[in-house]
């Protein structure tokens, strides 16, 4: 399993429509792929939007925020279970 953090900041003026377009049209997209085992979406106070995905196998890309929403391009990291 991989899973995936992907991590934007909206404009203060940009942050609801962007946690709507995150949650009504990006998340979706991921969650009709076969590899898609979950995903969540988490906002913080500092006008960031998290989405947190997990995959078998290689992830899909979370697609760019429209043009106007996103204060700077997106972060992504992957990650991997660790055994303990």
């Amino acid at each position: 399993m991989i899973v995936r953090m992907w991590e934007v900041r909206a404009y203060p003026r940009t942050f609801t429509d962007l946690l709507n377009w995150v949650c009504d049209v990006a998340v979706p997209r991921l969650e009709v792929e076969p590899r898609h085992v979950a995903s969540e979406v988490f906002s913080s106070t500092d006008l960031r939007v998290v989405v947190i995905s997990r995959w078998r196998g290689e992830p899909m890309d979370l697609a760019a925020p429209p043009d106007g929403l996103a204060a700077r391009s997106p972060h992504v990291w992957d990650f991997s279970p660790v055994d303990r």
